[in-house]
């Protein structure tokens, strides 16, 4: 299936706020429980997205039975090298004889189709669970949604957005600069920009259900519906603000290059982004905006 011209998803967001461009929303489930809360994050979604006449689809790992495991069981035919067996490389060549596995193709197929992905779990080990990380190192396929010459804001996913949707088993107070698992900006900086962003996507605010378990029904109602809110205007919202790729000299090992470390951005007293913090504090708010409406 040819794929959308990153020019003709760009145009098109940016007409969306004005014209009510509709979406093609992909969804990528992963929960076991249908009735747990995450299933009713992924309801609360499909309805609000389909009654403002967007289209929705969903992935939903569990009930596909979604094989995560990178094996040569997802190579047809000769290996380049079967003496030393490189998943990446291999799988890069098999995408461009178009013989990649079936279950890989389907999703990648989705992915085209999307204008918006969502993507919705629970948070395991601060991160993903295996189903859904086996879901990118599948999915995500070098030649398919980047290369070391096409990554970042120029990935082979550009022109589409991306959000993450998800519960976690601790409290709000435990995910910050003094709590015991962290803060969630750190946390969330591997996955936002080295996975979402680093193929191209336009990463949106993330959507966090801090301990559900720890919330009574009236609670979890108003998270669901402030949950629905956001989605009714989800078109106009602004992707979180990476550091472009170009701002990075390949000749000096893609560090930031040295006009960038001159520049109003770099000079300051807060660091430029969470990852690239150069030793200084970073902004609060960099990887979760809704951080910025709140009081310490």
């Amino acid at each position: 299936m040819e794929r959308p011209s990153a020019k003709d998803l760009i145009k098109g967001f940016e007409s969306g706020g004005v014209k009510g461009k509709k979406l093609h929303v992909l969804i990528v489930y992963a929960h076991q429980e249908p009735k747990s809360f995450n299933g009713a994050l992924k309801d609360v979604a499909v309805e609000v997205l389909r009654e403002l006449g967007h289209t929705v689809e969903i992935s939903d790992l569990y009930a596909q039975n979604f094989n995560p495991l990178c094996t040569r069981n997802d190579i047809k035919g000769e290996l380049l090298n079967p003496n030393h067996f490189n998943y990446s490389q291999e799988t890069q060549n098999t995408y461009k004889n178009s013989t990649l596995p079936e279950d890989i193709v389907s999703e990648q197929e989705k992915l085209n189709r999307a204008d918006l992905v969502i993507f919705q779990f629970p948070m395991y080990w601060m991160s993903f669970p295996a189903i859904l990380k086996g879901w990118f190192d599948r999915v995500f396929t070098l030649g398919y949604a980047f290369t070391l010459e096409a990554m970042c804001d120029e990935g082979l996913l550009k022109g589409k957005r991306a959000m993450l949707s998800f519960t976690t088993g601790g409290r709000e107070t435990e995910f910050t600069a003094t709590g015991i698992r962290g803060d969630m900006e750190v946390i969330l900086w591997p996955i936002q920009c080295g996975l979402l962003h680093f193929c191209g996507l336009e990463v949106l605010a993330p959507n966090i259900v801090y301990c559900p378990d720890c919330l009574d029904q009236s609670q979890r109602e108003a998270v669901l519906q402030e949950w629905a809110t956001r989605l009714r205007h989800i078109i106009q919202e602004k992707p979180l603000d990476f550091i472009p790729v170009d701002c990075f000299s390949a000749s000096k090992g893609f560090q930031l290059s040295d006009e960038f470390l001159q520049s109003k951005r770099a000079t300051g007293d807060v660091a430029p982004t969470v990852g690239q913090h150069m030793g200084k504090r970073f902004a609060v708010g960099s990887m979760i905006p809704q951080r910025l409406n709140t009081k310490d």
